[in-house]
């Protein structure tokens, strides 16, 4: 794991206290372990009942619950991710017209509300997230929402984050009333999606403070968090105001890259003032965009659909940008991650890499040329993939990918030729939840459907250990970031995995969760 141990670099700055944890389960001992964690790291590994207590020292008792090391989220977008909780959700909807209908309903539910009266709440922005339009037999119309709501303006987020579907009133909002669909896809999404964060930072930081609590439930001790924005203050306010849930990474994007580097910023760097929990991480650019805006960038067509003149996506980045770009970053030691999908943006990306003359990640993966595959290890390109994805994709990859998707999400492949693999959600786009992300790594299937390709299964173990920085097994002298579980998720059925009862988790020694 040679990227991903400086990219996510774990240090302490102060003397954390004691804990004794008695009576665990641990990978790699065949009976029952006590566990010492001291100043934030693994001190001591010892049979059960044998290690002597100390008076600076709490005691947990573990009653043979597993203990693994603590989960990261590779790839994230944190205030998204907390936002997208509190946005009317489109998950549901199978057509622009259903889409359309929860609208509506929204819409005379704000003028049912008790206290509003007859046009209150008009010109209040309604604001949707998780539509999917890549399957609907009826397209995005502004005239559609436009029906829906003449009193307010409607901006409708995709749940893969490239698009976004306004209204009229929202358009004339935003200086586009002569948009022709209302359907922005790409470039022209991302400045609303920014407008659209636009809540008070103390507000913001008390809804992040109870995202970040959730993921600790959830056996997570560390993010990589991709929000589009420069990261450092905000989260150095959080931690300083007591959030310290996570340990987070924060990417860099090229329009602040030129800043990070005249500010001395290199990848792993701990930020002084946050005990080591807030870190630098990795340059940030996109080359293509996704599969259901079906801007991913392929070798060929999409099938099945009309996509327009874009017929095999969107190169958003071409060579000619990228590889300066990621040049100047590696240079500057700020590793890149580039977001890669479609195929041809796979081995775009590839390329720049290697003309650079150094590593780094991609983040996404999903559709790689056969040849392509072994290149990630000999270029020591880590593959940051988000195996939920391949879930909620696998029917439209069927469609749009027909006949490719053998080669979509290839796990197993990637592994087999020695390339490193990390994983994560892209939350909001897949939830901020590593077992979900593990199950789907390792079964290809979900809701009792057949597993999907299941050639690129990959091993439980391996699973685990790219979402916990490659470490396998506990070890003295490691960083104490846990997870304590009430099921062994080595011997488990797939829906226990996936729904993994976290007993506790602990960062730097101490417990983040204490659900014992």
């Amino acid at each position: 794991m040679t990227l991903v141990a400086p990219l996510l670099t774990l240090t302490s700055e102060q003397e954390q206290g004691a804990l004794l944890l008695r009576g665990a389960r641990v990978a790699g001992f065949t009976s029952l372990v006590d566990l010492r964690l001291a100043d934030g790291v693994i001190a001591a590994i010892e049979p059960a009942c044998e290690m002597v207590g100390r008076s600076d020292e709490r005691e947990v008792h573990l009653e043979g619950r597993f203990v693994i090391p603590g989960l990261w989220d590779h790839h994230v977008h944190f205030t998204q991710w907390t936002l997208a909780s509190r946005r009317l959700d489109l998950h549901s909807a199978a057509s622009a017209a259903e889409t359309a209908a929860i609208v509506a309903q929204q819409v005379k539910a704000k003028a049912a509300a008790p206290g509003s009266r007859s046009g209150a709440s008009t010109g209040e922005l309604i604001v949707g997230f998780g539509f999917r339009d890549a399957l609907w037999a009826d397209a995005p119309n502004r005239d559609i929402l436009d029906a829906a709501s003449a009193t307010h303006p409607v901006v409708l987020v995709s749940g893969d984050l490239h698009s976004c579907w306004l209204n009229s009133a929202a358009l004339s909002e935003r200086g586009m009333g002569d948009h022709p669909t209302g359907l922005l896809r790409e470039s022209d999404c991302y400045p609303v999606l920014a407008g659209l964060d636009a809540v008070d930072a103390d507000t913001l930081d008390s809804w992040v403070g109870e995202a970040a609590d959730a993921a600790a439930r959830r056996g997570v001790v560390g993010i990589v968090d991709l929000e589009m924005a420069w990261n450092v203050e905000p989260w150095l306010r959080r931690i300083q105001a007591g959030q310290t849930s996570l340990r987070v990474a924060f990417g860099i994007y090229t329009a602040d890259l030129d800043r990070a580097i005249a500010e001395g910023y290199r990848t792993g760097d701990v930020i002084p003032g946050t005990n080591g929990l807030l870190t630098v991480g990795p340059f940030k650019v996109l080359t293509d965009g996704s599969l259901n805006t079906r801007t991913a960038f392929c070798f060929d067509d999409y099938a099945g659909t009309d996509v327009g003149e874009q017929g095999r996506g969107m190169l958003v980045t071409p060579p000619e940008e990228l590889v300066p770009l990621l040049r100047l970053a590696s240079q500057a030691g700020i590793v890149p991650a580039v977001h890669a999908i479609g195929d041809h943006a796979n081995t775009l990306t590839l390329d720049a890499f290697e003309a650079i003359g150094a590593g780094g990640f991609i983040e996404h993966a999903q559709l790689l040329d056969r040849s392509d595959i072994p290149r990630f290890a000999k270029l020591g390109v880590v593959a940051s993939v988000q195996p939920e994805h391949a879930m909620d994709d696998r029917d439209v990859a069927d469609l749009l990918w027909l006949g490719r998707t053998d080669r979509a999400f290839p796990l197993s492949s990637l592994l087999q030729v020695g390339a490193t693999l990390v994983l994560g959600s892209d939350a909001p786009v897949a939830p901020l939840d590593p077992w979900m992300t593990i199950a789907s790594a390792v079964g290809r299937s979900r809701d009792g459907r057949e597993a999907w390709h299941p050639g690129e299964v990959i091993p439980r173990e391996q699973a685990i250990a790219a979402s916990a920085l490659g470490r396998e097994q506990l070890a003295v002298g490691q960083v104490a970031d846990l997870a304590v579980l009430d099921f062994d998720p080595y011997d488990c059925t797939l829906e226990q995995l996936r729904v993994m009862a976290v007993a506790g988790t602990i960062v730097g020694g101490e417990f983040s969760y204490n659900g014992l």
